[in-house]
């Protein structure tokens, strides 16, 4: 069983950039897809980032792309969103998830469905 850990979250001010983290233990990583979903309050979870399980393929939501990346690092069994230029649309709830059923060398999954492990959560803050 996979488990996920975020961190990296914070109180920031509209136009800086943090680095979230999340730390999975229990499978190996490097034959997994990754995403990062968030949820706003009174929202709905939504997807924002995906990478595939080979790390060549990548999607993001509209909104981020071009101020966000994913990234994983294997041997530290992390995958890393980089958040460039926030603003304060962008504060929510950010969960990590990984998929391990029914995947493909090449594919991303961006709906929540979609994955079968989940992290806990950190909390991103954007001031204006």
């Amino acid at each position: 069983q996979v488990q996920l850990v975020e961190s990296g979250g914070g109180l920031v001010q509209a136009g800086a950039s943090l680095k979230l983290q999340c730390a999975a233990s229990g499978r190996t990583f490097s034959n997994l897809p990754m995403g990062w979903f968030r949820q706003a309050p009174g929202k709905e979870r939504e997807f924002v980032a995906a990478m595939s399980m080979s790390g060549v393929v990548t999607n993001y939501i509209n909104s981020v792309r071009g101020r966000f990346t994913i990234s994983r690092d294997n041997a530290k069994n992390t995958v890393y969103l980089q958040m460039n230029s926030l603003k304060p649309e962008d504060t929510a709830v950010y969960y990590c998830a990984v998929r391990d059923t029914d995947f493909t060398r090449h594919s991303y999954y961006t709906r929540t469905n979609d994955y079968d492990y989940w992290g806990q959560g950190t909390q991103v803050t954007i001031s204006s």
